[in-house]
């Protein structure tokens, strides 16, 4: 049932994903925002998020609300904010937007995601920026990194729970082979078990398959309510059913069980609550497998599988396209490639295209509800979106 303060998405847009070495950050987020304006009919915003992680320190450039309002031509018309959440900021500036509407305080808002880790060379870029989304002095200070957090869980998981090893290549298997019908993927390759096997050893537990490659590019999307959706819409709306932001321990050892992510396994209640679906009723999952330990449990945390179970739904053939949860449907961040902060705007904007029936080769048959989450370092943030034709 519709309510009048229902949110819907009416328009996407999207930049390809790799070493853009020769686009700057405004344009990328510009060339995104124009793409959506235009695909809403040139619906005009009154509000602009903008979730970004690292641009204050890898580009030398904060007040990007400013910035990007400027240069898509919105000054005075549209106020700009950014929102900042490590990688999960994109699905944080989702969520204020998603309010924003809700509340009534803006008819018409747009979601910028964008990154430009290619400003940094390096290792600039994983030692000294990436470890800001962990705790600076007990984590960061000791030289730990997201990977590096994931790979020791990883071993530990493994020691737990006593599985095959090479069970887990099936995760990056299924994004690469779903990668390669997406046009603004940046690695538009199919691999197989035995590419996985032979892969080089990256961090720990981990080989190169393992971890999602950083990547620039930005994303957008354009909310509104229902009274202002255009009277002969090119394609149907898709409505955010609902947003939620959920906050962990920032610290790992701070918590009393590393091994569950319990705010990715929080926000999906909380989301899942608020649109009065269950899980039974999701058609698909853009989950963020920033690394392979990443997709194992935010698939365990959403309740999905059992604990120390996850990796059986990769084996099994229940992740695939063809399967009972598709995930990571347009490559996910493994082989779509990882936009750190702009990340949860380019899932939703995939998730659109899987409900407006536009996603090609890739296309889930009948998809009417889809989740989207975007996990912050070692899922000390979890931002959870589910939509809907």
């Amino acid at each position: 049932m519709q309510t009048t303060n229902d949110v819907f998405i009416v328009g996407i847009g999207q930049t390809e994903i790799g070493e853009l070495w020769d686009v700057s950050l405004r344009s990328l987020a510009v060339r995104a925002l124009k793409a959506a304006r235009q695909d809403a009919d040139g619906l005009q915003p009154q509000a602009v998020f903008v979730g970004n992680m690292l641009a204050a320190n890898a580009s030398r450039q904060a007040n990007l609300g400013a910035l990007i309002t400027e240069y898509a031509g919105l000054s005075g018309k549209a106020e700009g904010f950014t929102a900042e959440a490590a990688e999960a900021s994109g699905g944080a500036a989702i969520y204020l937007a998603y309010n924003a509407i809700r509340s009534g305080m803006v008819d018409v808002a747009a979601v910028v995601g964008v990154e430009k880790v290619t400003d940094v060379v390096g290792a600039g870029i994983e030692n000294r920026l990436l470890s800001t989304g962990l705790d600076s002095d007990y984590e960061a200070s000791e030289g730990l990194t997201m990977v590096g957090q994931a790979s020791l869980l990883l071993q530990r998981y493994l020691h737990e729970y006593q599985f095959p090893r090479e069970a887990l290549g099936q995760f990056p298997i299924i994004a690469h082979n779903n990668a390669v019908h997406n046009p603004h993927a940046m690695f538009r390759r199919a691999i197989n078990l035995d590419s996985y096997r032979n892969a080089t050893e990256d961090t720990g537990a981990f080989n190169q398959f393992d971890i999602a490659p950083n990547a620039d590019g930005a994303a957008a999307l354009i909310l509104t309510r229902q009274e202002f959706l255009t009277r002969n819409p090119a394609h149907a709306p898709v409505r955010l059913l609902s947003s939620a932001l959920v906050t962990d321990r920032l610290a790992l050892h701070d918590r009393p069980d590393p091994l569950f992510f319990e705010a990715a396994a929080v926000s999906v209640q909380h989301a899942l609550l608020k649109a009065g679906e269950t899980l039974s009723d999701l058609d698909f999952f853009e989950y963020s497998d920033n690394t392979t330990l990443h997709a194992l449990l935010s698939l365990e945390a959403a309740g999905f599988a059992h604990r120390g179970q996850g990796w059986k739904l990769a084996s099994d053939g229940s992740l695939t396209l063809q399967g009972s949860l598709p995930v990571a449907t347009m490559g996910g961040h493994k082989a779509r490639g990882f936009p750190l902060g702009a990340s949860g705007v380019y899932q939703v904007v995939e998730a659109c295209h899987q409900l407006r029936g536009e996603a090609g080769a890739n296309q889930i048959p009948h998809a009417r509800v889809g989740m989207t989450q975007s996990l912050a370092a070692t899922a000390s943030a979890a931002a959870t979106q589910i939509l809907s034709v």
